[in-house]
């Protein structure tokens, strides 16, 4: 069964199960420990290390080994936050960090403090200007990811690195999804990784942080790991990671110019053979094996599941497909289509054939859930009824809105206009993105008795 999915998480790589398997024979002892058994536990996770930061681009002694690349974010944040609390307690990230980085900003406003969200273009990217102007006096961290999770997007993070330089504001970089394609662009100060994302084991995460940063780390003090990182070190799955990563990196080159070519034919074909298709993210600044795309008028987890019998295993940031029913707020910063969104990552050694045959299944399982859901086929003009209409979708959850605007649009003259009503918060980002797609002018939202009121307006 084709497994689509790499940016959650890789197939454990072959050299990480080797390693893991032989280190859990030779480093099951206390590295703390001084005689034979600690001594050679402690040869294997020095070794790791080096070869992780070697990886990474930093000294051995600046490099801690994590239960988790979340561990590893909200350690960062909260130790540079707290080292450097003269300064200010102002904090800067994009509006599309991992959930980890924005939840950690959210605690931090609890406590007290403030912080920034610097917006992206369309394609998921923060201009390295606008980035510099939300920086101030009192900013005591700066967060960037090195490439964006959900669209694949890459950020500026050099020109980034450059004006927190200047301003003296260290920078984390959160590189969870491009470490194991390659090193991160020097400038940054701190760096958080997660394993698991490269095709090392789960629970190893990475934490990176350059002499002469500030750094306090939080809670209980732990004589473990520079007292970074609380708690016995699990040798074996730090040995499996290290390993790991150092072989990824020797594949990368080969690796990513195969893979970028089959996401490029996934990029081009699939517009062609699914109506009503968005492809989101930036086409050449991005990872190399991941693509996301948007579907009108579907329902994103019914899609999801129709290719999962199709054995195609894929991911989606739709809000139909989330316990909150709201949209990803990465999608949501972008301004770009949630409603039966695809999240597309090839792990390594993905075939061309594999790919073909996803793009043989796709426009079926598509069209069968848009009939299934109703969906028009076409928006047609009718008899013209009234200037105005008013939709009801109160209760009815995405892609419904939107399928019953795109059926009355025609009823309208040119100039006449649609108000939907909708308690659904997907239409807040749906029915504008909607507009764009199908060349229609949304005029904006109102509030309603319940819900919202969204307008828009028939231009063609």
């Amino acid at each position: 069964m084709p497994y689509f999915d790499a940016a959650s998480s890789a197939p454990l790589h072959p050299v990480a199960h080797q390693a893991l398997l032989a280190a859990l024979d030779e480093g099951w002892a206390d590295p703390a420990r001084l005689y034979r058994e600690g001594r050679r536990a402690r040869l294997l996770l020095d070794v790791a290390r080096e070869a992780a930061a070697e990886a990474v681009g930093c000294r051995p002694d600046e490099l801690t080994f994590t239960s988790s690349g979340t561990r590893a974010v909200h350690s960062a944040i909260s130790g540079a936050l707290a080292g450097r609390r003269r300064v200010g307690r102002h904090l800067v990230v994009s509006a599309v960090e991992h959930s980890s980085v924005l939840h950690a900003a959210a605690t931090h406003e609890a406590q007290g403090g403030t912080f920034a969200e610097v917006p992206v273009d369309r394609a998921g990217a923060v201009s390295a200007a606008a980035y510099g102007e939300a920086l101030r006096e009192d900013t005591a961290l700066a967060c960037l990811q090195s490439a964006n999770h959900e669209v694949g997007t890459e950020q500026p993070v050099a020109e980034v690195a450059e004006l927190c330089r200047a301003s003296d504001v260290p920078l984390l970089v959160d590189a969870a999804q491009s470490l194991g394609w390659g090193p991160v662009p020097a400038g940054w100060s701190l760096l958080a990784a997660s394993a698991h994302k490269w095709g090392g084991p789960s629970g190893v995460g990475l934490l990176a942080v350059r002499k002469g940063v500030r750094f306090a780390p939080q809670g209980p003090a732990d004589e473990r790991e520079s007292g970074r990182a609380a708690g016995f070190e699990n040798i074996p799955a730090v040995v499996a990671a290290a390993a790991s990563l150092r072989a990824v990196r020797a594949e990368a080159a080969a690796e990513s110019v195969r893979l970028r070519a089959l996401v490029d034919l996934i990029r081009a074909r699939v517009p062609e053979l699914v109506p009503d298709v968005e492809v989101v993210g930036d086409p050449v600044r991005r990872l190399p094996h991941l693509v996301t795309f948007s579907c009108l008028y579907v329902d994103g987890e019914t899609l999801l599941h129709e290719l999962d019998r199709a054995e195609f295993s894929v991911s989606s940031g739709s809000s139909c497909t989330s316990s909150t029913l709201t949209p990803s707020h990465v999608l949501r910063a972008m301004g770009v289509l949630s409603e039966g969104n695809v999240r597309v990552s090839l792990p390594a050694g993905t075939t061309a054939e594999v790919v073909d045959r996803f793009l043989r299944v796709l426009p079926g399982v598509v069209s069968e859930v848009r009939e299934r859901l109703g969906a028009p086929v076409s928006v047609a003009p009718s008899p013209v009824a009234a200037t105005s209409l008013v939709v009801d979708s109160l209760g009815k959850r995405c892609p419904i809105p939107v399928i019953e605007l795109a059926k009355v649009i025609g009823e309208v003259p040119v100039g006449g206009t649609v108000t939907v009503l909708s308690d659904d918060e997907a239409a807040r980002l749906d029915i504008p993105a909607w507009c764009v797609m199908r060349e229609q002018e949304y005029v904006g939202e109102q509030p309603a008795d319940r819900g919202s009121a969204y307008v828009v307006r028939r231009l063609s």
